[in-house]
C-alpha cells in the first residue's frame, strides 16, 4: 500500500522558494539486491505535463549521480534552474504539451526519497551507514513502484544520462514489456576500473574527514571531505579542451603567483566554488551510497557475461547518444550497447555528437543533441498515436 508524503530535504527550503515537489511513502518492503528490505521507503518526485486519457504519454527521467528530481523546475535548495531545463518543457525537445514528464530522486539520495540522512524507524535517529547498500537495479525497482502507483502499465520512454542512462538500461532489462521506448545518453553497461578508482578517491576524502565520524554526523556533515570529493569528480565532467578555453593559466584576481597555496589559478578557484556549492545540496552519506550503487552496475555480469542476453525480451526502440571529448563514459562504451542490441535485433539507432564540452554535454546546450531528443521524441509520440 502507498500513500502521499511530503518529501523532506536536508534543511528547510530556501528563498527563493519553489515547488517542493510530491512524494509516495509504500509500506510494502522494497526487496534489495544486498538481501535486505526497505520498509516503510519513500520516493519523492516531480511531474510536468498531464497524462492523457490513455496514460499512454509518459515519460521517465533518471538523473544523474548528483541530480535530483528538480529535473525542470527551481530547485527548492538553490534557487536555480532544474538539470535539464534545457531539455524539458512546453516546446521543448522533451515537450511537456504533450508529454507527461516524471522525474524521481533515487533510492538512497538526499532530496525525499529514503536514503542514509532519512530516519530510521526501528531507531528513530538517521539511518546514517545503517543503511543498506543500494543497486542501480534497486533504484528502478522503487521507480517501478512509483510508476505502479501512478497507475501507468507502461511507459512511452525512459531517458536520462550518465548514471541516469544505467538506469534506463537496467528498465530495459528489468521491465521490458513496459518500455516503448529507451534513451542512454553518455553512459556504460558497466562501470570502468578508472571510473571506480575515482569514486573511491572521492568516498576517502569524505571518510578522512574528522566530521564524517564513521557516518554518524548530524546536522554539520563533513564538508571538507564532500567538497574535496566534488571537485575531483567534477574534473572527470569536463575535458582538457573544456578546460583551457574557459581558464587555461589564467590567475584569479592577481596579476602574479603568490609562490603560496592559495588559489592562484581561476581553475582552482573554479574547482573551489564547485565543491562549496555542493555541500550546500547533498549528503555526504548519500555520495558514499550512490557512487558505490555505480560501481556495482556491470548489466553483462548479471547475465552470465553476456550484455545482449540483457536485452533479449525487450521490444523497446532505442536511441544511444555519445559525445566525443567524454573520457568518463567514452564512444566505446555506448556502442558497446548498440552491438550488444544488434545482436538481439533490436531496433536501434547510435549518435555520436562532435563536442568538445566532455561528459558534461549532455547537461549543456548541445543543438545536435537537442535535435536528436527531439526527433527521437517525437517519432515515438506519432508511433504511439499521441498528438
Amino acid at each position: 500500500m502507498a500513500q502521499t508524503a511530503n518529501p523532506t530535504f536536508l534543511r528547510p527550503v530556501s528563498e527563493p522558494e519553489a515547488d517542493p515537489g510530491k512524494a509516495i511513502t509504500f509500506s510494502a518492503p522494497l526487496a534489495l539486491d544486498c538481501g535486505r528490505t526497505l520498509s516503510p521507503f519513500t520516493i519523492a518526485y516531480m511531474t510536468y505535463g498531464t497524462l492523457n486519457a490513455a496514460r499512454s504519454n509518459a515519460i521517465l527521467i533518471c538523473h544523474a549521480l548528483t541530480g535530483d528530481q528538480f529535473a525542470a523546475s527551481r530547485h527548492p535548495l538553490t534557487g536555480k534552474p532544474g538539470w535539464w531545463d534545457i531539455m524539458v518543457g512546453p516546446g521543448k525537445p522533451i515537450d511537456t504539451n504533450r508529454f507527461f514528464v516524471i522525474c524521481t530522486n533515487v533510492i538512497g539520495g538526499c532530496m525525499g526519497s529514503t536514503g542514509p540522512a532519512s530516519i530510521n524507524p526501528a531507531t528513530g535517529k538517521s539511518y546514517g551507514l545503517d543503511f543498506p547498500v543500494v543497486t542501480i537495479r534497486d533504484m528502478v525497482r522503487a521507480q517501478a513502484a512509483l510508476i505502479d502507483a501512478l497507475g501507468i502499465e507502461k511507459l512511452l520512454s525512459v531517458t536520462g544520462g550518465s548514471m541516469g542512462g544505467m538506469q534506463v538500461l537496467q528498465w530495459a532489462a528489468s521491465y521490458p514489456e513496459r518500455v516503448a521506448n529507451a534513451m542512454p545518453i553518455a553512459t556504460a553497461a558497466r562501470h570502468s576500473a578508472q571510473n571506480i578508482a575515482f569514486h573511491e578517491v572521492g568516498r576517502q576524502a569524505i571518510m578522512a574527514d574528522p566530521d564524517w565520524k564513521g557516518g554518524a554526523y548530524d546536522a554539520a556533515q563533513p564538508g571538507k571531505g564532500l567538497a574535496v570529493a566534488r571537485m575531483a569528480a567534477h574534473i572527470t565532467y569536463l575535458s582538457e579542451a573544456a578546460l583551457q578555453r574557459k581558464f587555461g593559466r589564467e590567475l584569479q584576481d592577481r596579476d602574479q603567483i603568490s609562490f603560496g597555496f592559495g588559489q592562484d589559478f581561476q581553475v582552482e578557484s573554479y574547482l573551489h566554488h564547485q565543491g562549496m556549492t555542493f555541500v550546500d545540496r547533498f549528503d555526504a552519506n548519500s555520495y558514499l551510497y550512490i557512487t558505490r550503487a555505480m560501481d556495482y552496475f556491470d548489466l553483462a555480469g548479471d547475465y552470465g557475461g553476456v550484455l545482449a542476453d540483457a536485452f533479449r525480451n525487450t521490444k523497446a526502440r532505442f536511441c544511444l547518444i555519445s559525445f566525443t571529448s567524454d573520457w568518463l563514459f567514452p564512444t566505446p562504451e555506448n556502442k558497446r550497447i548498440a552491438h550488444a542490441l544488434n545482436a538481439t535485433a533490436a531496433n536501434v539507432s547510435f549518435v555520436e555528437i562532435e563536442s568538445d564540452k566532455g561528459h558534461d554535454a549532455f547537461l549543456l546546450d548541445e543543438p545536435e543533441m537537442l535535435g536528436t531528443v527531439r526527433g527521437f521524441m517525437n517519432a515515438a509520440a506519432t508511433a504511439s498515436g499521441i498528438r
